[in-house]
């Protein structure tokens, strides 16, 4: 006799089992594995990015690692570019697609260049604080170049402010954290509207930027090279 769930509503669960159970990533992995709280903050941070994108056609993501939270990007947007500068992701990636939240993966290091094809938003989650601050102009200059005029570039971040309390190899790694201010004269060198978001734990607010955990610029209306 075949398995059976109490409750007959339940019975298509083992028919997805039996097709394959979806996986977790690389990175998303060892979080749930020694921090399961943070691949909350981690999925919250990527809904608000589905939200503020909801409408655009085609956007790019930067630094997307083993790509986790990007589907939540996939349901508002009907075409997702993600790209990372590490293939070992974007190999894993491209091994498991997803044929119902499809995503095109591609290897690009945007401190070499853009993708110039004028999508309608690009999005960074966890990456500028990786930029040395000598190649953030750089790095924002490619970004901005990959939009259409009327393009859209969210950045997220952990702040300044939060570093206290940061993990040891999250400290290893941010090597350019910035407070509320400093990320708004960052992004206005190239967009003429900058929108400052604040964000603790899964709440994204207009609150006091130096109590933030982690802020969002917001930029729109690129300025010309």
């Amino acid at each position: 006799m075949s398995e059976q769930t109490r409750e007959a509503q339940y019975q298509f669960l083992l028919e997805l089992e039996r097709e394959g159970l979806e996986r977790l990533g690389l990175m998303s992995s060892q979080v749930w594995r020694d921090d399961p709280r943070r691949l909350l903050f981690v999925l919250a941070r990527y809904k608000f990015v589905a939200k503020m994108f909801t409408g655009l056609r085609r956007v790019l993501e930067v630094g997307c690692a083993d790509a986790f939270g990007t589907r939540l990007v996939r349901q508002e947007v009907p075409a997702v570019v993600a790209t990372d500068f590490d293939p070992v992701f974007i190999q894993r990636n491209q091994a498991q697609p997803s044929h119902r939240w499809p995503v095109e993966f591609r290897v690009h290091d945007f401190l070499a260049g853009p993708l110039a094809e004028g999508f309608d938003g690009v999005y960074a989650v966890d990456v500028i604080e990786h930029i040395p601050a000598e190649q953030e102009h750089r790095f924002l200059d490619h970004l901005a170049a990959s939009l259409h005029p009327q393009g859209v570039c969210l950045l997220g971040t952990p702040s300044l402010e939060s570093q206290v309390y940061a993990s040891p190899p999250s400290k290893a790694g941010h090597v350019n954290c910035k407070d509320g201010p400093g990320l708004r004269r960052l992004m206005s060198t190239r967009f003429h509207n900058v929108f400052l978001f604040s964000m603790n734990d899964e709440v994204v607010h207009t609150g006091f930027t130096p109590m933030a955990h982690y802020l969002w610029g917001l930029g729109c209306h690129r300025k010309s090279p």
